[in-house]
């Protein structure tokens, strides 16, 4: 009933998240365990992307239960990626009509960016992206609305009864790992295409080699990009085919070791800082104009 068979791994990581989630709901809070879920509930944001990519299931109503499941996991009605990120983000991949464009606000690439993008992001899909979108399906797709309108419905119901139940264990078990979930992803998609060149064939993302392994490929964005239907289990041969026309600034090892160069080191050595391939081209074009 699985389309691939390579989405056992995702399977695994919703019986793992599921099980920490009751679990602690049981015992109660451990910071081991707590860390270890936060990491969990961030995949469950990748394979949100996934998912909406490429249903993971044949059978329709598996591929509902799925909506429904990522959904009270992810903390927001998955069917919000549709707009702002099949629709939106892969058409225009970071370019003028993108709405969650780095640079939208602010051409700098430091610390204080980095932190305003995911609200700032946020609030734009909301108000461009998902609201237009959910009128549209309710004039032209009634079906589809009231789906979408059902995976909201389970969130509220989720969370409801959690609250009800345990408002302390509802914040630490359920709406924390939701909110970094979300901020993550934010976070992710910022640091994949900040100070990269959207207008370049193989220069318009950031790669990350290291969080391949646990956040199902999604380190190869460039490839991504260059086809969205690909399944992620596919991703690394299409990125070493590639590799090489690929920049090696733009092809990280690692995704911390990125993050504490670029926004820590850098405040205090220069070398660090975050240089602007955008701009650079910008620059090269007035100055040939």
């Amino acid at each position: 009933m699985l389309k691939y068979r390579a989405d056992i791994k995702t399977l695994i990581y919703i019986a793992i998240t599921t099980t920490m989630f009751a679990l602690q709901w049981h015992y109660g809070f451990n910071w081991i365990a707590y860390i270890i879920y936060l990491h969990f509930s961030v995949s469950v944001a990748v394979m949100t992307h996934n998912h909406n990519h490429i249903n993971i299931w044949n059978k329709k109503p598996l591929n509902l239960l799925t909506d429904w499941w990522l959904t009270v996991f992810y903390g927001m009605p998955i069917f919000a990626w549709i707009p702002t990120h099949n629709r939106n983000h892969h058409r225009y991949n970071n370019k003028l009509d993108d709405v969650t464009r780095t640079y939208r606000h602010s051409e700098s690439n430091d610390f204080v960016s980095l932190i305003q993008y995911p609200s700032i992001s946020g609030y734009n899909q909301m108000r461009e992206s998902v609201i237009p979108y959910m009128k549209e399906l309710k004039a032209k797709n009634k079906q589809q609305y009231y789906e979408n309108l059902g995976q909201l419905a389970a969130l509220v119901l989720w969370l409801a009864v959690f609250f009800t139940l345990n408002w302390k264990y509802a914040l630490l078990f359920v709406l924390i790992p939701q909110q970094v979930s979300q901020f993550m992803v934010i976070v992710f998609n910022y640091v994949q295409h900040v100070h990269a060149d959207e207008e370049s064939e193989y220069n318009h993302s950031r790669n990350f080699m290291g969080v391949n392994f646990f956040l199902f490929n999604n380190g190869y964005h460039t490839v991504h990009h260059m086809r969205a239907s690909m399944h992620w289990s596919e991703t690394p041969a299409a990125h070493e085919k590639i590799a090489h026309l690929i920049s090696p600034e733009l092809i990280e090892q690692s995704f911390w070791g990125y993050l504490f160069r670029t926004y820590v080191l850098s405040i205090f050595m220069a070398k660090h800082r975050s240089e602007s391939r955008r701009l650079a081209r910008i620059e090269r074009v007035n100055n040939a104009a």
